[in-house]
């Protein structure tokens, strides 16, 4: 139990009164779906319980504003400084720096109205199609196992403590069961290809991570999140 708390103290806002070490974190990282799967079912709620009040486009907005404010933007954040620092960055040290910086440049302020733009169009289309509003949950889960899937399978960009060098094999199986007795038996075979898609997409990034700078770091994993997400609603879109 304080083990699901702790992803859920990581991930969200929600406020748990017990302290945490960045071990504790690590090893929490097998329950990141389940609290993907949590914040899926808040985004589903709002899509059934506002679609009869509002367009689709409004729905996508707040649902997007509903997840900004649980999680406190935590891998909003991340993608920003992540697409500052390798956008901006000339050698592995220069992206390291630009990303502890957390002003917001230009690369991090495109990346962001990008993706968050597209991730808007998606989820209206996902919402306006009702049948396809499992996507909802579906994206949420798949992106946070690929958190997972990269802090085990890459190295840790810096030399200080941090929660990826905690998980695991362990964590990754755990996760990936978690994930599997949720996409499979929601998304059945347009889950798998999804999920397929997305952990590609977390590969190929994480590839791309290695070679700039070495390994990942926090920023750049809550930015895999993001595309992660991104990917699932658009092949959510296209499947429908």
């Amino acid at each position: 139990m304080k083990s699901l708390l702790a992803s859920i103290a990581f991930c969200t806002r929600i406020p748990i009164r017990l302290a945490f070490t960045t071990e504790d974190v690590g090893r929490a990282a097998r329950w990141f779906p389940v609290v993907g799967a949590l914040l899926g079912l808040i985004s589903l709620a709002l899509s059934r319980g506002l679609t009869p009040y509002f367009p689709s486009a409004v729905v996508a907005v707040l649902i997007l504003t509903a997840e900004a404010l649980i999680t406190g933007a935590l891998h909003h954040d991340g993608l920003a400084d992540a697409a500052d620092g390798l956008g901006g960055g000339k050698t592995r040290d220069d992206c390291l720096r630009i990303m502890r910086d957390h002003a917001i440049g230009s690369y991090g302020a495109t990346a962001l109205i990008l993706l968050l733009g597209l991730k808007a169009v998606t989820i209206s289309a996902v919402v306006a199609a009702n049948r396809c509003s499992v996507y909802l949950i579906l994206a949420p889960v798949i992106g946070r196992w690929c958190i997972v899937l990269l802090s085990h399978w890459q190295p840790y960009a810096r030399s200080s403590e941090a929660v990826s060098r905690h998980v695991g094999k362990t964590e990754l199986i755990w996760a990936t069961i978690f994930c599997v007795a949720i996409v499979l038996p929601l998304g059945r075979w347009h889950g798998a290809v999804c999920w397929g898609a997305a952990a590609l997409s977390a590969m190929l990034f994480g590839l791309y991570c290695r070679r700039r700078i070495g390994g990942v770091t926090g920023d750049t994993l809550g930015a895999s999140e993001q595309i992660s997400e991104a990917v699932v609603l658009l092949l959510g879109v296209a499947l429908r």
